[in-house]
């Protein structure tokens, strides 16, 4: 009995879509498979299984297709990755230029991997890289050839497993459609590459202000933040933390997001996007806040409450974090970034 491969695509839109245009898109992509699975705010995943029976065409040619669709209907081009499973069809839409397509078959998969720095493989942070570059290990090919129990005792048992997987570019996971979950993102794309941690430190915090003033706007709230910054060497690190209660409060949404961008430790990083998301979100009405005795969380809250009714009276400028009130106007509209509701299939 023969194992069929599997053909995974993976597509990177580079022109950010709204909500309304993202689920179009998504739907787009059920018209060539019914195995979608939608990575918001600007990415889509594709079993390709079904598709090449109905289509009668090889892998590569579905996938131009699936392609020329989003182009013609939509404008919007994208990077392309074509392989048998999950992360190497990321991996290889990440080495892929505009309008390009990386195809991996399996049989070079392990060749493709061996030169690329341990960075490319997802969820591997600077973190993990700086302490294997220590002793030696920079490359893929590298650590695929270093011994289990080495990993072990230089990144615990757990981590070390996930990353001799990788490093041998397995990935079992599914593409899974499941029904969607509200989440609201807001991002910041500089200019140039952005060095300073001070800087670093207003854009994170502008966001997860934004990101409270829409979730009050719509009556939401959240319950768990994600923070992802993608550097100018298109690689990326993300960190996610569960909120003690769901909040739209903007003291505790910065709060946390701060906390996320200190586990990060970029220091003088090149980093060219910041996005803050916000998940699980619920109605304003139906989620439980802790009681507290501290008064000032009360006038706190009522301040915020003062400042929503200012903008929206005199327009989003009218108030704005005390931390940023040293920037010029341009730079503050640039920090606050932008966000949208949309629905995700995680």
């Amino acid at each position: 009995m023969t194992t069929r491969r599997r053909h995974i695509a993976h597509l990177h839109l580079h022109t950010a879509p709204d909500e309304d245009r993202y689920d179009d898109i998504v739907t787009l992509m059920s018209g060539i498979t019914p195995h979608v699975q939608a990575l918001p705010p600007n990415a889509v995943q594709l079993d390709l299984a079904s598709a090449l029976r109905y289509f009668d065409l090889p892998p590569y040619d579905v996938l131009q297709l699936a392609q020329l669709r989003l182009m013609g209907l939509y404008g919007v081009e994208g990077s392309a990755g074509l392989a048998a499973n999950r992360m190497l069809a990321t991996m290889a839409a990440d080495a892929s230029a505009p309008g390009h397509t990386t195809w991996v078959p399996a049989e070079q998969a392990a060749a493709w991997l061996r030169p690329r720095p341990v960075t490319a493989l997802p969820g591997i942070g600077r973190a993990t890289a700086t302490t294997l570059g220590k002793y030696g290990l920079h490359t893929i090919g590298q650590i695929a050839d270093v011994p289990a129990a080495t990993l072990q005792r230089l990144l615990g048992a757990t981590s070390a497993r996930l990353l001799a997987e990788r490093a041998q570019g397995r990935d079992p996971r599914p593409v899974t459609p499941q029904e969607p979950v509200p989440y609201m993102v807001a991002d910041l794309v500089c200019d140039r590459d952005c060095l300073d941690p001070i800087q670093h430190h207003r854009a994170v915090l502008g966001l997860a202000d934004q990101i409270g003033q829409r979730l009050r706007g719509q009556g939401q709230v959240t319950g768990r933040l994600t923070l992802t910054v993608y550097y100018a060497d298109r690689s990326s690190s993300t960190r996610m933390c569960s909120l003690p209660e769901p909040t739209n409060h903007s003291a505790a949404l910065v709060v946390a997001a701060l906390g996320l961008l200190t586990t990060l430790g970029l220091q003088r990083a090149r980093v060219r996007t910041f996005l803050v998301r916000a998940d699980g979100l619920l109605s304003a009405d139906r989620a439980h806040r802790q009681l507290s005795l501290d008064s000032g969380d009360d006038r706190a809250r009522a301040a915020e409450a003062a400042a929503d009714r200012a903008r929206r009276r005199f327009g989003p400028a009218a108030v704005y974090p005390a931390a940023l009130a040293n920037e010029g106007p341009a730079v503050r509209s640039a920090t606050t970034g932008k966000a949208s509701t949309a629905s995700d299939l995680p």
